[in-house]
Parts: C-alpha cells; sequence; structure tokens
C-alpha cells in the first residue's frame, strides 16, 4: 500500500511538470520576406517586391478624409525585414548614425551548412558614437504587433479579407501551427505563463557589444532579457535561463489570475537591443539574427471555453480597438509626413553646366598647358 502511494506521488509530481515548459518559436525572421509589390514603390513609380503578404497591415482605416488615395496607399506596412527600424539613444544619435543605422535582408549563402540556407536572415548595421561614452541601439519592428488582430488573407495588393474555409491560427500574428513548436512564428505566442528559456540563433561578428531580448505580456510590460555579449565568430544560439524559474511545483507559490476579461496571457516580440560599452570600440556594428524562440510554461492547462466570452461580452475587443486605432493614427501620419518630406528632397545629383563641353576642354587644356610651362 505505502508503495502504491509512493508511485501515485510520483505520478502526479511527472505529471504537473509535464503540464507546463512548453517550446514555441516567438518570430522566425526567415519568414519575413518581402514577397508582394504594393504601390508606389520607393515612390518613384517603380513596382518591386517590398512588403510580407502574411504580415501586411494597412493603417488607412484610421485615416481621415483629408488624406487623398494616393498617401492612404502608403500606409500599408508589413513585417518586412526592410521595413524594421534602428532607433539610437540620445548619446548616440546624430546625423551619421542616423542616415546608416539601418535592417535590411540579408541572403544565406546557398552552400552554408545551416538548415536554412538559401533564405534571408535579418541584418542590421547600427553606427555607434567613437566617442568614451555609453550608447545602445533598439531594432524595432515597424509598429506593434497586434495581439487580438484576426487572421485572415491578405491578396498581392495587401487588402485583407476574411479566411474562409481556409485553415490558420486564430490571431494573425501567431505562428502557422500554434501547437506545432517549430512552425513559422510572427511575434505572438498565447497563453505564455513563466517564461523559462529564451534564445536567440545569431550570427557573431566578434563585436564586443551585449544583446537584450525585449518582450512584452498581456499587461503592456515590456521587459528586458540579456542574452549574452556578441564577441564570438560565425553562428550561434544565445540562451537566457530565468533564475528565478522553480522547477519543485510543491515550492511554488501558486497564482489564481481571473480568465476573462484580463484577456489570454501572451508573449510579444518588441525587438533587440545593442549595448556598447563606453571602453569599446564605437563605429559600425553589424550583425544578423535568424529566430528567437522561448521554452515558457501555459497560462491555462485549457483554453478551450464551452462559452465564448469575447463573443459575448466584446471587453477585450473594445480595449484592442481603441488600442489599435492609436497606433494606425500614429503609423499612418508617420507614413504620410515620410511621403511628403521625399517630395520635398532634393533629386538632382549634380549642378547644371553653365559653360559648354568646348569651353571646359578649354580650360583644362590651359591649366594643362600653365602646368607645363611651370
Amino acid at each position: 500500500m505505502k508503495k502504491t502511494l509512493v508511485l501515485s506521488a510520483a505520478l502526479m509530481t511527472l505529471v504537473g511538470l509535464s503540464s507546463f515548459a512548453e517550446e514555441r518559436t516567438l518570430i522566425d525572421f526567415t519568414t519575413l520576406k518581402a514577397d508582394i509589390a504594393i504601390w508606389p514603390q520607393d515612390y518613384d513609380g517603380e513596382r518591386k517586391e517590398n512588403q510580407n503578404k502574411r504580415t501586411v497591415m494597412d493603417y488607412a482605416t484610421a485615416a481621415g478624409a483629408s488624406f487623398t488615395s494616393e498617401q492612404k496607399q502608403l500606409m500599408k506596412s508589413s513585417l518586412a525585414l526592410d521595413e524594421w527600424e534602428v532607433v539610437l539613444n540620445s548619446s548616440a544619435r546624430n546625423v551619421g548614425s542616423l542616415a546608416k543605422s539601418v535592417v535590411k535582408a540579408a541572403p544565406v549563402s546557398e552552400n552554408s551548412k545551416q538548415p536554412f540556407a538559401g533564405s534571408e536572415v535579418m541584418g542590421v548595421r547600427v553606427v555607434f558614437p567613437s566617442g568614451s561614452y555609453n550608447a545602445n541601439a533598439k531594432i524595432v519592428p515597424p509598429f506593434s504587433i497586434p495581439a487580438y488582430e484576426p487572421y485572415s488573407v491578405a491578396d498581392d495588393n495587401g487588402d485583407r479579407q476574411a479566411a474562409d474555409g481556409e485553415s490558420g491560427p486564430k490571431y494573425l500574428f501567431e505562428a502557422d501551427d500554434p501547437s506545432d513548436k517549430n512552425s513559422p512564428a510572427y511575434g505572438l505566442v498565447k497563453n505564455v505563463g513563466t517564461i523559462k528559456k529564451i534564445a536567440v540563433t545569431t550570427m557573431g561578428m566578434n563585436f564586443p557589444h551585449g544583446l537584450y531580448v525585449l518582450i512584452s505580456d498581456a499587461d503592456n510590460i515590456t521587459r528586458r532579457y540579456f542574452m549574452g555579449y556578441l564577441g564570438f565568430d560565425g553562428w550561434k544560439t544565445l540562451e537566457w535561463n530565468n533564475p528565478e524559474y522553480i522547477t519543485e511545483v510543491r515550492t511554488r507559490e501558486i497564482r489564481v489570475y481571473p480568465i476573462y476579461p484580463r484577456g489570454e496571457p501572451f508573449a510579444k516580440f518588441e525587438g533587440f537591443q545593442i549595448v556598447r560599452d563606453a571602453s569599446h570600440i564605437g563605429d559600425d556594428f553589424i550583425g544578423y539574427f535568424k529566430d528567437v524562440k522561448i521554452i515558457y510554461d501555459k497560462a491555462y492547462l485549457n483554453s478551450e471555453r464551452d462559452i465564448a466570452d469575447e463573443d459575448l461580452w466584446g471587453i477585450i475587443g473594445f480595449k484592442e480597438h481603441a488600442r489599435q486605432a492609436l497606433e494606425m493614427s500614429r503609423f499612418g501620419n508617420k507614413q504620410v509626413n515620410r511621403y511628403v518630406e521625399r517630395q520635398k528632397m532634393a533629386v538632382e545629383e549634380n549642378f547644371t553646366p553653365s559653360l559648354s563641353d568646348d569651353g571646359q576642354s578649354n580650360a583644362q587644356s590651359n591649366s594643362g598647358q600653365a602646368a607645363d610651362a611651370k
């Protein structure tokens, strides 16, 4: 009898341990290739692929009537790698750094031994100051990834329609198959409790800078996780292990939260942060990133509900729509301002000559003869 009780206790412990520690890909940059062309391209009429079809968002829905149809076309954006931005802190911000610090899609060689050979990963260039003072840069998406955007399908013009009869995740930025840990992900994982581990696959270039991952939760709190230093050469997986993670169930503090309308807990990717110490070399930093993965406890053992709370009350949707409308307005205005600024920029590279070609030739010939005479 005693032996049976011991085995039962051991079995219950194993069941408890197996109920958490899920592994999922938070974001995979190889899935963010620009694959559709949305006009206008580079504001010069050239049509080329510049947005990611899977993650395209149309922020013109929040624009006012004062905007033209051409301006509203500019309010479409996506998580395509070239759309990501580098945000420098005040001590690193100058004209040269702002102009040269960019994010680009970096093609991986077909001859690479990595499983993602031939794909495009995130390539980052940051120009840090050469002076002896601390500086940092954040690599952030073009817009805050919406946590409750319903899944829908976009056409080649970036226009979305309901995904009737098509299989897909519940939310747009979730993985294609949320139950598959290797499924391509777009910055959002649902039903996340305590994060146990975080992993970043990155290519080091022997820079001594530190790397942080920025992840937010359902309470709109963004936390920094220090992954380590980038002072190595080649591909490597950097890991963060939660020092306060308790594996023994009996010693855990049990917390019970209201399920609704707080919303389903999630983890959302907010970007990277590169930190350069004052004692380290400044100037250019180059880095490459493939993906971010997390191991976490489930917030709820079963997220399927007998009653569709949100369909009945709509509390989460109301809050999310208000937040998204503000984001749409802010991002849409920024896109229009960029368009206007682009229209005001000088396009000429050289002066229109005031002299004829023969006159310039004579001047050069005379200057050459004067030099010979000396």
